[in-house]
């Protein structure tokens, strides 16, 4: 991975606390997903694979800056459903793989990849290296989405040394505004505590709703908005995550569903 020269001391220190948010489960609304990408700030939106409208609001999303990833649906504890392009304990590396690739493809301009769900399979560590076998191929980062403690899937990403993050804070379990203010509060008091910080949350009404009324407020709490390639820089010294060529690209193609 090729770094360049870190920033100095002085310079890190002016970077204000600076947040990321990730919003989950694009694909399927396109009003709300139409309102997310209208937003002026440089939120990550990623995108679940052959759902309805993924491919408009993607290319849409990219044109107005958004940065983009693959949702990947994996197998839960709870063991509801996956829907196409799902993950599941049951398939074996060469199915992992050829899913994961096909996904991959799906997605226009994609840059990164989190878990959809994932409780029961990023618990799997045969499995996880199955998946960042295929990722490590190409030039993207991974968020584990922890959707449990024992995830151990930001740590194979790790190994693997893929550029990897993980969420610090679910924005919107409950639908209600309180709750939401609630969480992007701590969210924001996490980025004040360890320098940056990462939400995810969902083209739920009363979200899109939160951000369009609060993200343009974080200038006067101090706080910076990034994507997350570059919350990823800020973290390490404004080291590009892969030289030119490193890796194999992704070519879009208009894949089944599984």
């Amino acid at each position: 991975m090729a770094a360049q020269a870190e920033a100095p001391a002085s310079t890190q220190r002016q970077v204000p606390p600076t947040i990321a948010i990730i919003i989950d489960d694009m694909g399927h609304n396109r009003v709300e997903g139409e309102r997310l990408i209208a937003l002026e700030q440089p939120l990550t939106l990623a995108f679940l694979p052959y759902r309805r409208h993924t491919s408009f609001l993607a290319e849409k999303a990219h044109k107005q800056h958004k940065e983009i990833m693959l949702h990947a649906p994996m197998a839960n504890t709870r063991r509801l459903a996956l829907g196409p392009g799902g993950l599941d304990e049951g398939m074996n590396q060469s199915d992992i793989t050829l899913t994961l690739r096909r996904a991959l493809k799906s997605i226009p301009h994609v840059q990164g990849v989190n878990n959809h769900m994932g409780s029961l399979l990023t618990q799997k560590l045969k499995t996880m290296d199955w998946v960042m076998g295929e990722i490590n191929q190409y030039p993207l980062y991974f968020v584990d989405s922890r959707t449990i403690a024992s995830s151990v899937a930001g740590d194979v990403a790790a190994a693997y040394r893929i550029p990897t993050l993980s969420r610090d804070v679910f924005l919107d379990h409950e639908q209600t505004e309180e709750y939401v203010h609630k969480q992007f509060q701590r969210l924001i008091e996490t980025a004040k505590e360890n320098g940056s910080a990462i939400g995810i949350g969902h083209p739920h009404t009363v979200t899109v709703d939160y951000l369009g009324k609060h993200l343009p407020m974080l200038d006067q709490q101090g706080v910076a908005i990034a994507t997350v390639s570059g919350l990823w820089a800020i973290r390490n010294g404004n080291m590009r995550m892969f030289a030119e060529g490193e890796k194999r690209a992704i070519r879009p193609a208009l894949a089944k569903q599984e």
